[in-house]
């Protein structure tokens, strides 16, 4: 169910309130892309190798070939490697959010208690 344009609202202006209030928490709430995902070609290319890696670890178990079976579970672990490992113009520990600021505890107290007064304003019928 989509919020309706008021709640919208109240969402957008709760973040930004966060934001000012605990930049630090609110960093890290917000999703990282870039973290942990390979580009379209890599996955591509790990996921074919993973495939052909669980392909000779069945030819293992066919002809009962012990070395046959760990070469291709090592075969499958290289394609997931190599389908995880970001893109080459993206280092792997990027962070778009910039370098953090820590809040003051005084400062997330006030934006509990305005929360609060918000909560008790809407449940008395004060607030619209």
């Amino acid at each position: 169910m989509p919020l309706s344009e008021h709640e919208q609202q109240l969402l957008a202006q709760l973040e930004k309130q966060l934001h000012q209030e605990d930049p630090r928490f609110a960093s890290t709430m917000q999703p990282e892309p870039t973290r942990g995902r390979g580009s379209k070609r890599n996955v591509v290319l790990g996921v074919v190798i993973a495939v052909v890696g669980l392909g000779i670890v069945l030819a293992g178990v066919a002809t009962n070939l012990i070395i046959l079976g760990v070469l291709g579970f090592i075969v499958m672990g290289v394609g997931v490697y190599v389908a995880i490992i970001p893109a080459k113009g993206e280092p792997a520990g990027s962070s778009p959010a910039g370098p953090k600021k820590s809040g003051s505890p005084k400062s997330s107290s006030s934006f509990l208690q305005n929360l609060e007064q918000k909560w008790d304003q809407r449940n008395q019928g004060g607030g619209n």
